[in-house]
């Protein structure tokens, strides 16, 4: 992917391109749905109208999360992206229903194909953008930390997947003549579609609910706070979170108690910023405490 300027890889220019991919494979796949009355290439014209409003939903989110922290946001908008995420596999889940209902009635009432080849060959094509700008957008959702991205490139994988099917049970249509196989295989499709809008959910609901950070980042964390063991020092309550393309850890800093403000400030810098370099976006909170004091606020008496 680095033949592009890293510029036109942020997830605002990517999601801009989505929609315009989005557009451009409506007009192929409604085009090849009109030569070939197929009810599988109606399904998947279906999924690119749901693409479109999923990646205009998704450039208005992450345009929100871009936003600096105010008044009444202190920490932020990062967690924007998880409404994009949530909205997306319940477009995905809502297309795969559609596609089922479609695809259900054919299933009783098979119709001839017509323009077999023109059909196929536009749906192929249309897979080919989607199936390119996924692979951009897989990219730098990693590099960015966007779920929206992620999103975004999961429900382009799905399009693409759909085509795919449809492509193979039009193709076997046109084979055996058994028509039916049509409509079975967009009901297959949708089925595979299904599933993946429901972990887009429940990924977008634990971002909600402040899940805590993968266990390669706390183990990186881990690893960052044992460079600065030593008799005097000591590290505990430690819990993270992520928040978009945020992530927070807290945690408890024991020291000396005869220890200046000074020379304990400078200790909570300097893992600070060793915490933040170790880990991109990371922002820390640092509580210092003497050694002999400890902290119960797991304790329903201390909670009073």
């Amino acid at each position: 992917m680095r033949f592009l300027p890293a510029r036109y890889l942020t997830p605002q220019h990517l999601l801009r391109a989505s929609v315009v991919v989005a557009l451009i494979t409506i007009v192929l796949k409604t085009l090849a749905w009109y030569v070939t009355d197929s009810v599988g290439l109606l399904s998947d014209a279906m999924e690119s109208f749901v693409n479109l409003a999923s990646a205009l939903f998704a450039l208005t989110m992450v345009t929100i999360a871009k936003r600096p922290a105010d008044a009444e946001h202190p920490y932020g908008h990062h967690k924007a992206e998880y409404f994009s995420s949530g909205f997306e596999g319940i477009l995905i889940i809502g297309a795969a229903g559609g596609i089922i209902w479609a695809a259900s009635h054919r299933m009783f009432d098979p119709q001839p194909l017509t323009s077999i080849g023109w059909g196929l060959s536009l749906s192929v094509v249309s897979s080919i953008f989607n199936g390119l700008l996924a692979w951009v957008m897989f990219d730098a959702a990693r590099t960015h930390r966007s779920i929206a991205l992620e999103a975004d490139g999961k429900h382009l994988i799905t399009d693409v997947w759909t085509s795919v099917g449809v492509v193979v049970g039009i193709g076997l249509v046109a084979v055996t003549d058994w028509l039916w196989l049509d409509p079975l295989v967009a009901i297959g499709v949708a089925i595979n579609i299904l599933r993946e809008g429901a972990h887009l959910v429940w990924r977008s609901s634990q971002g909600l609910m402040d899940e805590a950070l993968e266990p390669d980042v706390q183990a990186q964390i881990e690893r960052t706070l044992h460079e600065f063991d030593h008799h005097t020092i000591r590290f505990d309550h430690v819990s993270t979170r992520r928040s978009g393309q945020r992530r927070f850890v807290d945690m408890h800093m024991h020291m000396p108690a005869n220890w200046t403000l000074g020379r304990a400030a400078a200790v909570r810098m300097s893992v600070e910023q060793a915490l933040m370099s170790a880990v991109p976006g990371l922002r820390a909170t640092i509580q210092l405490l003497p050694s002999d004091v400890e902290a119960h606020f797991d304790d329903e008496k201390d909670l009073i």
